[in-house]
């Protein structure tokens, strides 16, 4: 098949392009040919890979509808759209209704973010973009059940498919520790951009709990600060946990990688670290790609409750603690460093479940999901 993707793409950082790269890739494995439609933030320009094959800035409404035109004349037999409301121009990105709106090729709607109290706006988008959709992809159950519910898409045209995990190569966690001059501490980890609403500050409040009984604990807080969020605001909430160190004396606990982390280097983190941290405080988070990757790499988890790590840390697979809470969050830590036993289990369950979330494999569902609906979509035409 000849298949485009409209969405965020590096070398723009961004967690959705990431997700975008991964997809493409790993859908050549399986014979398809992928081109992609970037959307730029504006006032930035991007040196893009030969399978860009149109630019959009977001703040452009017209690009939006050129997109759609140029695909209308284009050997292309769907389209994937990446949704996220963030990444699209207008009030709530509304710009992509432009493009859905004028695109006469068939089109999944692969979502990243369903609220369950989305407002009026919000809610008329992803309800007007799943009601023309050949078909709605969605990462987790919860989120079938509110494209169901809150959006009033059918639930013929849902698929629940995992978020993809790409292959590390798995390392010895005291040989990594040794390479980072962490050797012989305890290492919990929190990786991604950075900004209000990842709960980093729990996480070091947690740490402050926990450094009396495990002196040498390290907390890795890995990424950069959001690119977006820096143009507005600079460095302002990193500034605020620096401040929020100094004022709980973790300051030889907590460590920064304040940038962008490669893959390979991403690997290595997630291998050497003992207990990896989810602290988002906010219930309704859809989806984790971080969370995704810790799965695929068999750490031992702990997290905040919200939508998505309620869902794929249950049965055992993880430690979910009953609410936002610093404290809380410090009791399941020191549960899984004082149990080797205990982080095991975590490890072996997290790994079983990861397998089946590795990219490949997330890929061939796409492929065969997307055969599956094209076929039907064809008969109908014809009869």
């Amino acid at each position: 098949m000849n298949l485009a993707i409209l969405s965020t793409y590096p070398p723009r950082e961004c967690g959705i392009a990431s997700f975008s790269r991964d997809l493409k890739n790993n859908l050549a494995l399986w014979g398809q040919n992928v081109s992609i439609l970037a959307i730029t933030d504006k006032n930035s320009s991007y040196n893009y890979p030969p399978e860009v094959v149109f630019e959009l800035k977001e703040d452009r409404k017209d690009d939006f509808h050129i997109a759609a035109e140029f695909l209308n004349s284009a050997e292309v037999d769907a389209v994937f759209i990446e949704h996220e409301y963030g990444i699209f121009g207008g009030r709530d990105g509304a710009y992509v209704l432009d493009f859905a709106c004028n695109l006469e090729k068939p089109f999944i709607l692969n979502t990243h973010t369903v609220l369950p109290h989305p407002g009026f706006r919000q809610r008329g988008i992803l309800a007007k973009l799943g009601k023309k959709a050949l078909a709605v992809m969605c990462m987790t159950r919860r989120s079938s059940e509110l494209l169901n519910r809150v959006y009033r898409v059918p639930l013929e045209k849902i698929f629940v498919v995992p978020h993809g995990v790409p292959i590390f190569k798995e390392k010895p966690r005291e040989a990594l520790k040794r390479v980072y001059d962490i050797a012989g501490r305890p290492l919990v980890t929190t990786f991604g951009f950075i900004g209000p609403g990842k709960g980093i500050e729990l996480g070091i409040k947690a740490i402050s709990y926990l450094k009396e009984k495990y002196p040498g604990i390290i907390y890795l807080v890995a990424g950069e600060t959001h690119p977006n969020l820096k143009k507005r605001m600079g460095e302002a909430y990193r500034d605020s946990l620096l401040d929020l160190i100094e004022k709980v004396h973790v300051e030889d606990n907590i460590k920064f990688i304040n940038r962008f982390i490669s893959l390979e280097e991403l690997g290595e983190i997630l291998y050497m670290t003992d207990v990896y941290l989810t602290p988002y405080p906010h219930r309704s988070q859809a989806v984790s790609g971080t969370l995704s990757y810790a799965i695929g790499c068999g750490r031992a988890i702990v997290s905040t409750p919200y939508d998505y790590s309620l869902e794929v840390l249950g049965d055992g697979r993880g430690l979910v603690a009953s609410q936002a809470n610093p404290e809380e969050i410090a009791i399941l830590i020191d549960r899984i460093l004082s149990s080797p036993q205990l982080k095991a289990q975590l490890e072996k369950k997290a790994s079983k479940l990861g397998k089946t979330m590795l990219w490949p494999e997330v890929a061939k569902n796409y492929v065969n999901i997307l055969q599956s609906i094209l076929q039907v979509n064809a008969e109908r035409k014809v009869y």
